[in-house]
């Protein structure tokens, strides 16, 4: 479903991104690990198109989308969230998933009320449905970060990235919240990339995890070979793996 062959992304003198290859498979859950630095999000932000690469292609259900807009990837299946929430904090939860719903492919000629049915669906399902009148900016940070994958799940995706959906949250919401990941995986046939901190839960969530350490893959493959992988144990000296 997706592919990156030889992407690089410099900021000047630093790179990011060096010459990363790797594919997603269709279903796939897979989740992007390693230190701080090591360039998990500057790759998110090249396959979403917040970012365009210096070398290499990337590639989306076979279409070299390597220099399309962001709007352009999201009509074509691929939507995000951000490791900082960046929900329009002066409009209600239900109006960001409105907006979504209204914004996809011109809003697929649904009626107000039947958009609004469809927002509400969202909100429900991540247990936000008495919070839809709240104003985005007044939730607390976890209902923040339910709110965010509501708003990329209404845009009907096929691929979704995931930056840090974990961050900040104590451990139940961080259980719950991996929960919910793995469920709408499952019951809207969802790819998934997952980049993430808290190891411990994402490790028995994915079925495959790629690490990165200074802009490039140092392995690739199940959660139980990457955390035995003699680079990726070098890369969390220090930090419980």
């Amino acid at each position: 479903m997706l592919e990156l062959k030889n992407v690089r992304k410099r900021f000047g003198g630093i790179v990011a991104v060096d010459d990363v290859s790797f594919k997603v498979n269709k279903g796939e859950i897979v989740g992007l690990i390693g230190p701080n630095g090591a360039g998990k999000s500057t790759l998110i932000n090249l396959v979403s198109g917040y970012y365009y690469p210096n070398e290499g292609r990337i590639t989306f259900t076979g279409e070299d989308i390597t220099w399309k807009k962001p709007f352009y990837r999201a009509k074509k299946g691929i939507a995000r969230t951000f490791q900082n929430p960046r929900l329009v904090g002066n409009m209600t939860a239900l109006m960001n998933v409105l907006y979504a719903i209204l914004g996809r492919n011109g809003g697929e000629n649904l009626t107000l009320y039947e958009a609004s049915a469809e927002a509400m669906y969202y909100l429900d399902l991540f247990g936000l449905l008495k919070r839809r009148d709240v104003l985005a900016q007044d939730l607390p940070l976890y209902e923040m970060r339910l709110l965010e994958l509501a708003r990329a799940l209404a845009l009907k995706p096929r691929l979704l990235l995931i930056d840090e959906a974990m961050a900040g949250l104590n451990p139940a919401e961080a259980e719950n919240v991996s929960k919910l990941i793995t469920r709408i995986r499952d019951e809207f046939d969802l790819t998934i990339v997952w980049v993430e901190h808290v190891l411990r839960i994402l490790m028995r969530s994915v079925e495959r995890v790629v690490a990165m350490h200074y802009g490039k893959i140092i392995a690739d493959g199940t959660p139980q070979e990457v955390s035995r992988d003699p680079k990726v144990i070098e890369a969390y000296i220090g930090e419980e793996i």
